[in-house]
């Protein structure tokens, strides 16, 4: 008895001490954080919506690259497609080209000791995003470096969705298919991917390349209009509310985790009262547990205010995607939930071109006849062990 009441002594102060620390680490985060934007630019842009192609182009501007090569992932995994990615930045520099690598702590926690000594020992520079520190250990431990960035010789620049393993070329057999959305960038738009690459270099290897002039080389102007948006775990509920602000005809959000805030709730949903056409797009399969479940709790009200509600079933969705009328698109690494809006460091790129909208709105059209409406039946037979995780979630919400 004694012993059963000191263990669950134990847990409660464990419990406490989570609470206490997460609090105060986001109170602390929030101090030090601030707000960047970049201005609009001019670059052509070309959009890849399966690992396939993208991994063939990015792979062989790698190859090609002269002077850098600078890339951060939030994943980066074991496999075999890994192994070529590290292959062809050995091989880079080994030939002399400068190669940093990013990677997140835990997004990352795969790839092997032996590897990153190899990548070292071939004279590429290799740190690892957020190390879990003390005294809000459980806090940065949360705090991920999410973003996908990749700067060939300062005139190519990559942006999106996509990680690197094989589950991102569909070879993962529970997930299947893989969708997703990712960028490559040729112009003015490419030197703000750099900036953020080596801000985030700086944050981690205490060297500053921020102002180096090699690294920033003259760009021609494209011809689609956007802006890099890089948040922080702060101010991406800003951005969200804004294009949701903007929209008189209709909002596409594509996510593969839709746990929204209390604020984009509320606007989703007056958005739905003036008549705006409302379309959320979200995976049937999960890659992580719960946070399909984590959704639930926001559908019915939505459903009945008018929206309407997809999930792709033809593998796994991992795009994110908002479309607002055919005025503005979203494409970048945040998810519409609340571990991009309050924790991840993230980066989008607001498109303000239209006849590129209206391609990503042709491809998310393919990802809906791919895709089953969620319907009010749906949601209320499912079983009770599905409603109990469900009820689990809108505890832990945040943290998924």
């Amino acid at each position: 008895m004694a012993f059963a009441l000191s263990i669950g002594i134990l847990l409660v102060l464990i419990v406490v001490w989570l609470i206490i620390d997460f609090q105060l680490g986001r109170k602390n985060h929030l101090k030090k954080v601030s707000k960047k934007e970049f201005p609009k630019r001019h670059s052509d842009m070309t959009l890849y919506t399966n690992g396939s192609a993208l991994f063939n182009d990015l792979f062989q501007d790698l190859r090609n690259a002269d002077h850098h090569i600078h890339s951060l992932f939030y994943i980066v995994q074991d496999d075999h497609i890994s192994k070529e990615f590290f292959s062809i930045l050995i091989d880079k520099a080994r030939k002399g080209v400068e190669v940093r690598l990013l990677l997140d702590r835990v997004g990352s926690k795969n790839v092997k000791k032996q590897q990153i000594q190899e990548l070292k020992d071939n004279n590429i520079e290799v740190y690892y995003c957020h190390l879990p520190t003390f005294p809000y250990f459980f806090y940065s431990l949360n705090q991920r470096n999410h973003r996908k960035i990749t700067v060939v010789d300062g005139t190519i620049g990559y942006i999106g969705g996509f990680n690197i393993g094989k589950e991102y070329l569909g070879q993962d057999p529970e997930l299947g298919v893989w969708r997703d959305y990712h960028l490559k960038m040729l112009g003015e738009g490419v030197q703000d991917l750099q900036s953020q690459f080596l801000q985030d270099w700086l944050e981690e290897s205490r060297v500053d390349l921020t102002t180096a002039p090699q690294y920033f080389p003259p760009l021609t102007k494209g011809k689609s209009l956007h802006q890099i948006v890089p948040t922080n775990g702060a101010f991406l509920s800003d951005t969200f509310l804004m294009l949701l602000k903007r929209a008189q005809k209709s909002v596409m959000i594509c996510t593969p985790y839709f746990i929204p805030s209390e604020k984009l709730l509320d606007e989703l949903l007056y958005t739905l009262s003036k008549g705006i056409k409302v379309t959320i797009l979200v995976p049937v399969k999960e890659d992580h547990p719960l946070v399909r479940d984590a959704a639930f709790p926001y559908y019915p009200a939505l459903i009945e205010a008018g929206a309407e509600i997809y999930r792709f079933y033809q593998g796994f969705y991992h795009a994110k995607v908002i479309v607002i009328d055919d005025k503005v698109c979203d494409i970048g690494t945040a998810n519409f939930d609340k571990r991009s809006l309050f924790l991840n460091h993230e980066i989008n790129c607001l498109i303000f071109d239209t006849n590129f909208i209206k391609q990503t709105t042709s491809e998310i059209m393919e990802d809906i006849h791919n895709s089953e409406k969620l319907t009010m039946e749906f949601i209320q037979n499912r079983s009770l062990l599905e409603k109990g995780k469900e009820q689990l979630t809108k505890i832990i919400s945040p943290l998924l």
